[in-house]
């Protein structure tokens, strides 16, 4: 007979962090492709700005979106001129919001911005935003590129 005492073994005192990880990417993976799918569903190229961003506030604003056929959005659903008139009155009080927030494609008129802009002043909405996208060129000469364009622009 063998007289050794066999000792048992410890069982294994580390954590496998191996599934946690894989769990985290998944849940990374899904968060990537649901946050973009979030935002105002409507194609709006918006010019880009070096202003700062605005304040989060506790009731979501009211999103209209004029894209480059000028065609009115709010929030995702189409709207004629003549229905934001009469409808944005109403859609001001049940969303508790005084706030509204304008994307308006970057090929856009001043002119047409500014009717818009009217009609929600009329409707008694008391802050209006215009949304743009971050510049983030980092070139040196941007301002003085700028500066060209906007001088060109003057003279013709």
């Amino acid at each position: 007979m063998n007289n050794r005492k066999y000792r048992r073994e410890p069982k294994s005192t580390y954590i496998n962090v191996a599934p946690l990880v894989e769990v985290m990417l998944v849940l990374i993976i899904i968060f990537m492709i649901t946050v973009p799918v979030l935002n105002v569903g409507v194609p709006v190229d918006l010019p880009k700005t070096k202003a700062t961003t605005l304040n989060d506030e506790k009731t979501p604003p009211v999103v209209i979106s004029i894209d480059k056929d000028s065609k009115l959005y709010i929030e995702e659903a189409e709207i004629t001129l003549g229905d934001l008139t009469v409808k944005l009155p109403t859609i001001l009080e049940n969303s508790k919001s005084d706030t509204i927030y304008i994307r308006g494609d970057k090929n856009l008129q001043y002119g047409e911005v500014m009717t818009i802009m009217g009609i929600i002043s009329a409707s008694g909405a008391c802050k209006v935003s215009l949304i743009s996208e971050a510049d983030t060129t980092t070139n040196p000469n941007h301002k003085k590129e700028l500066d060209r364009k906007w001088k060109s622009k003057r003279r013709s």
